[in-house]
């Protein structure tokens, strides 16, 4: 589907630049996986997704809130590098910084990692391009079944965030 949309608008079926990031969310008292980010000081899951600049997704991965956005994105690209061959360029934010994260994705994907940082500290700014990712994730809370994990298993969610994507994609068709 995101090949069909990606090809409406103009482009090739597969993105040569992906922006990811990681989201986490809260559990309610149902889910039976939970980690807790002492960061973020949040009991639940993480979001990790790679989009593309138009904010299409090209992967998507749930884990429990305890697991680190670069491990969380490596996971990722692990499980979906068959669609992400074509990827020359990885762009993310800080919190990926570092050179077990870099020789990663160069191992997996082949290509090197771009960190986007501010120009300016205390300042609010749209770091470029950043803001695609972001965008993405208010796609998702849209869905009110995706503000709280509601859902027992991982995989349930994870389902749940493909077919709020999916809901997207075919309004653009």
């Amino acid at each position: 589907m995101v090949g069909a949309v990606r090809q409406r608008n103009g482009r090739t079926e597969k993105t040569s630049l992906i922006i990811v990031d990681a989201q986490r969310v809260k559990n309610t008292d149902t889910a039976e996986e939970k980690g807790y980010d002492g960061g973020k000081l949040v009991s639940g899951i993480t979001r990790h997704i790679a989009v593309d600049t138009q904010g299409l997704p090209h992967a998507i991965h749930i884990t429990t809130a305890n697991v680190t956005d670069r491990a969380g994105a490596l996971d990722a690209f692990r499980l979906h590098h068959t669609s992400l061959f074509d990827v020359n360029n990885v762009l993310t934010d800080a919190s990926y910084t570092g050179e077990k994260f870099a020789d990663g994705v160069q191992d997996i994907l082949g290509c090197p990692v771009e960190i986007a940082t501010r120009t300016e500290l205390h300042t609010l700014a749209v770091i470029p391009q950043r803001w695609v990712v972001e965008r993405s994730f208010a796609w998702l809370d849209k869905c009110r079944r995706l503000w709280n994990n509601c859902e027992r298993k991982l995989r349930t969610s994870l389902n749940m965030a493909v077919f709020a994507f999916l809901v997207l994609l075919l309004k653009r068709l």
